[in-house]
């Protein structure tokens, strides 16, 4: 039986959770349940805190976990990334007093806050800057105005919660994050983890891609199918009507109202949508 961490809490957990949902896995009714076996599908979730996820997978007590890429960096264990999984994204960036420190040469022998203090020391290393990494969880836009540090290193969004301290932000991303899954990069890939991965690349394709019918005049089906390529190749099927055709294809989610603006002027009727709710490729 495949053997999965996933998050127990956190902005992780729920989107892990509903994504294996999605996946055809069985997921546990309440906060409550730690371990949660699926026999149906071969599997066993284990609840567990996000930051600890990738030294029970690097450790290979677990087969398969789903984290962040921020804390796998950071755990330093011999775990690797197995697909990113397109949720909970989040940025990493420099910030400090904009007096002192404005970029990434300012840094070398200061003081650096951050709740990920093996990411960032490693990110510093690599780039010859010798630097005090402070490791704190919690309030890290704080600690400059409480002389802790010089300059934080932590996840940006808008930046709004660093300008309200007095700091800014400077340099290139740390690190670009996001949920993955992962997997021990000493272990063999296992027959149940290459079926995970497939069902949560399905996901991944059905949230990303939607169906798209719709009836073409004949004279018109190399222009139509050229706005709608599909990922392979449409669907072109002959209607009673000899001079119209139906077209079916997969079109990208974000592009569907364009998309049908483009093929109602090459004289398209009927487009129709439909969500996908499952996929393989």
């Amino acid at each position: 039986m495949l053997r999965i961490a996933v998050p127990n809490k956190g902005s992780l957990s729920e989107p892990a959770s509903q994504m294996l949902r999605e996946a055809g896995y069985r997921q546990r009714r309440d906060g409550r349940e730690l371990v949660l076996p699926d026999p149906e599908n071969g599997v066993e979730f284990f609840f567990l805190r996000p930051r600890d996820i990738a030294v029970y997978v690097g450790e290979g007590v677990v087969d398969a976990g789903i984290t962040g890429r921020d804390l796998l960096l950071d755990s330093g264990v011999d775990a690797i990334e197995h697909r990113a999984l397109d949720f909970a994204a989040s940025t990493f960036r420099f910030a400090g007093p904009p007096e002192s420190v404005t970029s990434l040469a300012d840094i070398d022998g200061k003081r650096v806050a951050t709740s990920y203090a093996h990411l960032v020391g490693n990110y510093l290393a690599e780039r010859g800057i010798e630097a005090h990494v402070v490791r704190l969880d919690g309030a890290i836009e704080s600690t400059v105005r409480l002389g802790v540090s010089d300059l934080v290193a932590d996840v940006v969004e808008t930046g709004g919660t660093l300008r309200a301290a007095g700091l800014h932000v400077f340099g290139e991303p740390i690190l670009q994050s996001e949920a993955v899954l992962i997997r021990p990069s000493n272990a063999e890939v296992k027959p149940g983890l290459e079926t995970l991965d497939r069902r949560l690349n399905g996901v991944l394709v059905a949230r990303k891609y939607v169906l798209m019918d719709y009836d073409c005049p004949v004279e018109h089906v190399d222009a139509c199918v050229a706005v709608t390529p599909g990922l392979e190749s449409p669907t072109v099927s002959p209607l009673h009507d000899t001079g119209w055709k139906a077209v079916r294809a997969m079109v990208p989610r974000s592009q569907t109202n364009p998309i049908m603006d483009q093929l109602y002027e090459l004289g398209a009727r009927a487009i129709i949508v439909t969500g996908i709710h499952a996929s393989r490729l």
